[in-house]
């Protein structure tokens, strides 16, 4: 009996113990789509994506497209879509389900396999980082690099031609407000991802937008690469008129509901948020504020916990799986203000790809 009373002891504390320990949280895998003439390589994108992954504990991926910020810019977005399809699916890890972190136009590739990738893993949460969701009313300023000037010589011809959307990616959510019908009828993009067309609207894209746990809508204050800077809420310009704009809920993609944002947004999984700083300028205390927490759930309910979210990094291993599940202990550290993402970075072409560049696209006198 006397090595009896130990055992039972040590049981009863250690249940006490487990009684008091804090909520385990276990994080689903994230990808981070990245920008226009940006790369996974880039500085900036690498520092995000792995300040993200410290931060939540989650496994996380930088998804690239081709060579990076020369295919951003010229492999149409159709394509784009199609590459990170076919990657997202072929990942044993995303299996399950994963969420995704959008980055300018990286968001519009997320939301193209959020709704056209056929047989992909669910999505489960969304948070996108300036995205031109409602189009833009001007292609991003780039540089003086080749593919900018080649860029800029494709932007000065027909942007709806056939030609400019099958060799310039912006060219595929490039909204003019005067030229509406030219661009539901020309643009090969954005119109079918919002089901802007009528008598081609299908409720497959909406039923998927419209499964998301959460989408997160960060837009930065200052802005200046978005035109309007509303976009990033799926605000607008009025067809026909540069003035005014339109928050999200009065434009006719919310009131009729093309793509089920107002059915999420009455649901309460809209968050429609307002940072400082120019185009993707984010720094770590809103990183950690409006983004961290849509990357980890909890294991009880799978809801997200509000508040801030403070000191990430201590893991508990699951017996089960054999795979790691987050304990998030109380915050000690301060916030950083400091930014981590500053937009896009600038990217330049060897000087012997030039010539083999513009031969591609048929382009002279550059």
């Amino acid at each position: 009996m006397g090595n009896i009373i130990p055992s039972q002891s040590s049981m009863i504390i250690f249940i006490l113990a487990f009684i008091s320990l804090p909520i385990l949280l276990h994080s689903i895998p994230f990808i981070v789509l990245h920008g226009i003439s940006d790369q996974c390589t880039s500085k900036g994108v690498n520092q995000f994506t792995e300040q993200l992954l410290q931060f939540s504990g989650a496994e996380g991926f930088c998804i690239e497209v081709g060579n990076g910020a020369w295919d951003s810019w010229f492999l149409p977005l159709e394509q784009q879509t199609e590459i990170v399809c076919n990657k997202v699916k072929e990942m044993k890890e995303l299996s399950k389900g994963y969420n995704i972190v959008g980055l300018s136009q990286g968001n519009l590739i997320g939301r193209g396999i959020l709704e056209f990738c056929d047989g992909g893993p669910p999505v489960k949460n969304f948070v996108s980082l300036a995205g031109p969701h409602a189009g833009t009313a001007s292609v991003p300023l780039c540089g003086s690099s080749v593919f900018c000037i080649i860029a800029d010589t494709l932007i000065k011809s027909e942007i709806y031609s056939d030609f400019i959307q099958d060799h310039l990616a912006p060219s595929g959510y490039l909204k003019l407000p005067n030229a509406i019908p030219d661009y539901l009828e020309h643009c090969k993009f954005l119109p079918k991802l919002n089901n802007e067309i009528p008598e081609k609207r299908n409720s497959t894209y909406k039923e998927r937008f419209s499964s998301l746990q959460n989408l997160v809508l960060i837009m930065f204050e200052h802005d200046t690469v978005l035109i309007p800077k509303e976009t990033s809420w799926f605000g607008y310009y009025p067809d026909g008129a540069y003035n005014p704009i339109l928050p999200p809920q009065q434009t006719k993609l919310y009131i009729e509901d093309w793509i089920g944002l107002k059915a999420l947004d009455e649901a309460g999984r809209v968050k429609y948020i307002a940072v400082p700083g120019n185009h993707l300028g984010i720094s770590k205390s809103d990183m950690k504020k409006h983004v961290v927490p849509y990357l980890v759930d909890s294991t009880e309910n799978g809801k997200i916990n509000g508040g801030d979210v403070g000191v990430y990094g201590a893991h508990q291993r699951d017996s089960e799986h054999g795979k790691r599940q987050k304990v998030v202990p109380e915050v000690e550290e301060k916030l950083s203000s400091s930014v981590v993402l500053e937009g896009s970075s600038s990217y330049d072409c060897p000087q012997q790809s030039r010539v083999s560049s513009v031969n591609y696209l048929g382009l002279r006198g550059i």
